[in-house]
């Protein structure tokens, strides 16, 4: 079995992940991890998701030589390095969901891929995943003829906007198309800022009560419009994702995946 750890692990994320891992058969729970002033430090973690101990303790990190194969990182930026060098020490791989990772951060994360396997994505959801894909090919058929606006909603517990999700979005569709995200892709519309410019790509973010997580990609013509939905009902899509990563992980050489690798999606 695998042994998993996951950091966040008394977060949203991290529960569903943690409860979806133990009625499995393929991970075994080493390790669950929170910072360092959580109030469930040295709580056993089956007292949040199962109401009974199982020999797991919060802890606040990764210590040098403990037994874990995967980790996977629901956190924050700054917890999320502070695990990535832990999972270095360890040689363990990691799983990363964790979004709003600057630029230098995302460079360390590479960095770590040299030595240890490191899947980062900012939506673990399958079907997100394929939207990714859908998307451009959706692009590339309509070329410039359609405007594209993407626009995603979340719980208003949500730290960053816009999700990682709808830039992920928006870098697929550039990346397809020509477009830079500097110069094309805007956020949200406010004053007189004149007529939409060809070839522009809006991005919206809507935060309301505990909406798990909603993106729309539209495409309007004069003639005509296709929209693309991924409504989320529940974290457990997320979560069953995650785990998804962390077993296509467990073992794998050093490098840079992605969920296109676990879902072999060639595109």
């Amino acid at each position: 079995m695998i042994k998993l750890g996951v950091s966040g692990a008394c977060g949203r994320m991290g529960l569903r992940i943690i409860t979806l891992a133990n009625k499995g058969t393929d991970f075994t729970l080493t390790h669950a991890i929170e910072h360092e002033n959580h109030p469930d430090i040295g709580k056993d973690i089956g007292l949040l998701t199962e109401n009974r101990e199982i020999g797991v303790k919060i802890t606040s990190k990764i210590t040098d030589g403990d037994d874990i194969d995967v980790l996977i990182d629901f956190s924050s930026p700054t917890a999320t390095m502070e695990r990535i060098r832990e999972c270095s020490k360890s040689n363990a791989g990691i799983v990363i969901g964790t979004t709003g990772l600057n630029n230098d951060q995302t460079l360390e994360v590479t960095a770590a891929g040299k030595t240890i396997p490191c899947l980062i994505a900012p939506n673990m959801s399958v079907g997100v995943n394929l939207i990714f894909d859908i998307v451009v090919r959706v692009a590339k058929a309509l070329g410039n003829e359609y405007d594209i606006e993407i626009v995603e909603t979340h719980h208003k517990l949500k730290k960053d906007a816009p999700s990682g999700t709808a830039l992920r979005i928006a870098e697929r569709i550039c990346e397809t198309t020509g477009k830079s995200m500097d110069k094309d892709v805007i956020y949200g519309r406010h004053g007189q800022v004149g007529e939409r410019k060809e070839g522009e790509i809006g991005v919206h973010a809507v935060r309301l009560s505990d909406v798990v997580g909603i993106h729309k990609v539209i495409f309007d013509s004069s003639g005509d419009c296709i929209e693309i939905t991924h409504d989320a009902h529940s974290r457990d899509t997320f979560a069953s994702g995650a785990l998804k990563a962390a077993k296509f992980i467990a073992n794998r050489t050093p490098g840079m995946y992605n969920m296109k690798d676990v879902l072999n999606i060639n595109a």
